[in-house]
C-alpha cells in the first residue's frame, strides 16, 4: 500500500467508524502518547533498561501502527499529501546525505 492510499483508507475509516477526526491538538497529543509507547518498548527491549513483565507482550508493530494511524489522521485533516511530501524528502535526503553517510567514519 502506498501512502496516498493509506491516507484514503484512514479517511474512509474515520467516516465509517470514527464519526469525525479529533481536532488537531488532540491528535497531536495522541501522537505524542503513541510515540512514547514506542519509545518505552525500544528503551526496555533494545536499550539498557530492564523490561517489565507487563511490557514483554507489547507488540512493537502494533504500537508503530498506532503512530502511523495518528500521523495519517493529522496529514488528512491539515491537507498534507504525505506521498508527495515523503517522495520529496526522500529525494532531498538522497542528494544531500549520500556522500555524507558514506564518508562518516563512525558508520564504517
Amino acid at each position: 500500500m502506498d501512502i496516498k492510499n493509506a491516507q484514503l483508507d484512514v479517511d474512509k475509516w474515520i467516516k465509517e467508524h470514527g464519526v469525525r477526526y479529533f481536532n488537531e491538538l488532540t491528535n497531536m497529543a495522541q501522537l505524542t502518547e503513541e510515540v512514547g509507547e514506542v519509545a518505552r518498548i525500544i528503551a526496555r527491549r533494545y536499550g539498557e533498561q530492564s523490561e517489565k513483565e507487563s511490557d514483554k507482550n507489547k507488540d512493537l508493530g502494533e504500537e508503530l501502527s498506532d503512530v502511523l494511524f495518528v500521523l495519517l489522521c493529522l496529514a488528512n485533516q491539515t491537507g498534507v499529501d504525505l506521498q508527495t511530501a515523503f517522495d520529496a524528502k526522500l529525494d532531498l535526503k538522497t542528494k544531500r546525505d549520500h556522500d555524507r553517510h558514506h564518508n562518516n567514519k563512525k558508520l564504517q
